[in-house]
């Protein structure tokens, strides 16, 4: 933490310009299972000739993927973050889409007689919101990670690097962005998964198979390396990346030269967690355009999500702590680990990125200030209860949205059937905002569970088209 003595009031106002388009909203009505209300940007009338140039301009400014482009951080993040970055990527689609859930009486469908999440929430006053950056990119790189990877693979390429080397669980959606991104740039990616099949995949590569995102990362030809959880909680994730590192520069030839790029678990360090910086600064700009019916403003009291690595908390509880004055409570579900241990990686994060504070206070003190950390991990990361699954399904149905069940599904589901039902005076008449991170190719991973929910909810009968069907369920048309 780097210090200095100015005095308690040096965090900036929320006043400052924030350099995005401005954002209104307009209502789109009415669909089975929820209202849908979409964040959009005015625009102004214009002539032929006036939108034949507006056309020709947006033409001349496609983004090339590969283009290193240069940053300017936001105003507010100045004298306060000193280790800010000067370049990135244009990957990701952006802003991303802000929704606001509500009920609807048009929905006929259930699962049980218990009343619909978005109804509950309703009757306790409660407005939910959803910041869809599950919609970054297309299915290879979607997903919260792709914010950080501008910042990253920007600095992979302008070091001169060829390859690209980082580590995940199995069905990692941050490896899977990562090795898409790579080839999109022109790199070569190696993975290192985690997995309990690590042994058998040694004895037969094919073993290994091609189900959700591990599909993607073959797709794209990444080298895979396994490893056992077990050896991944003794050599830890940093070193064995630096062991592969070292492994391809030590292998490198002059016919075929290999200079490799670490990027940690999560794309979560000083660099990649300015990727939330900036989705913050686009947030808020989007919050802004926001009124209710008689044009008053819109508070914005809760935001949630799931928290993994650290890189997209350390981002947004920065972000909002230093961009606003009216700060919302930021709430950072944990989807492995104990919340002590997000205080303290949070904090480290937040020093890489040159956070300066007073001498009286601490990283940590200042991150468990702006910053709640809820255990949701249930069994472990990646495993699911019966209670995650039933919860993404219900959530699946009243608003035809996927959660994932590794990330955003346990974090909403933990934070909506424990914080707030457990607790709801301390949520009564508020807004709360869901940041969904993406991966819902992790479902694929949890088929046979959810399958037993499919037969009320979606069942499947035959069309007898010609009257010949004998009993058997058919329905004659």
């Amino acid at each position: 933490m780097n210090q200095h003595t100015e005095p308690p009031n040096f965090v900036p106002s929320g006043d400052m310009p924030i350099a995005f388009r401005p954002f209104g909203m307009r209502c789109f009505g009415n669909r089975q299972g929820f209202a849908l209300s979409f964040i959009m940007a005015h625009s102004a009338p214009t002539t032929d000739s006036a939108a034949a140039s507006a056309s020709a301009a947006a033409f001349s400014t496609i983004p090339i993927p590969n283009k290193i482009q240069t940053y300017e951080p936001p105003k507010w993040t100045q004298d306060i973050l000193e280790h800010s970055p000067q370049i990135k990527l244009s990957l990701a689609n952006l802003p991303t889409p802000l929704y606001k859930l509500q009920p609807s009486p048009l929905s006929t469908l259930s699962m049980d007689d218990k009343p619909s999440i978005l109804q509950s929430l309703t009757d306790l006053g409660v407005t939910l919101y959803i910041k869809r950056d599950d919609m970054t990119g297309g299915v290879e790189q979607g997903g919260n990670k792709l914010r950080k990877l501008e910042f990253l693979m920007a600095d992979a390429l302008q070091k001169e690097c060829s390859a690209v080397v980082t580590i995940g669980g199995e069905q990692s959606n941050h490896c899977r962005a990562t090795a898409s991104v790579a080839r999109t740039i022109g790199m070569d990616p190696h993975l290192i998964l985690r997995t309990r099949r690590a042994d058998a995949v040694h004895e037969e590569e094919e073993n290994f198979g091609s189900v959700g995102n591990v599909l993607f990362d073959r797709m794209v030809g990444s080298k895979i390396y396994t490893i056992t959880p077990g050896e991944y909680g003794r050599v830890g994730s940093l070193d064995l990346v630096e062991r592969v590192c070292s492994h391809l520069s030590s292998t490198s030839t002059t016919e075929r030269p290999v200079k490799p790029y670490a990027i940690p678990v999560g794309g979560s360090n000083g660099l990649g967690s300015w990727g939330y910086i900036n989705g913050v600064e686009e947030l808020l700009d989007q919050w802004k355009g926001m009124k209710t019916s008689n044009g008053s403003t819109i508070s914005l009291d809760h935001v949630v999500f799931a928290c993994g690595s650290g890189g997209t908390a350390a981002g947004i509880t920065l972000g909002m702590a230093l961009a606003r004055s009216s700060k919302p409570k930021v709430h950072a579900i944990g989807v492995c680990d104990h919340p002590d241990y997000f205080y303290e990686h949070v904090s480290k994060i937040a020093d890489e990125m040159g956070l300066v504070l007073p001498s009286y206070l601490s990283t940590e003190d200042f991150i468990r200030e702006h910053m709640t950390a809820h255990q949701g991990k249930g069994r472990g990361y990646a495993s699911s209860t019966a209670e995650e699954l039933e919860f993404i399904a219900r959530f699946a149905l009243e608003t035809g949205i996927a959660l994932d069940p590794v990330y955003s599904g346990k974090a909403l589901c933990h934070f909506i059937n424990h914080a707030v039902y457990e607790d709801p005076e301390s949520f009564r008449d508020q807004n709360i905002l869901l940041w969904h991170t993406g991966g819902a190719l992790g479902l694929y991973d949890k088929e046979d569970a959810l399958c037993s929910t499919f037969r009320d909810i979606s069942p499947v009968s035959r069309l007898d088209v010609y009257g010949k069907e004998k009993g058997g369920g058919a329905i004659s048309i």
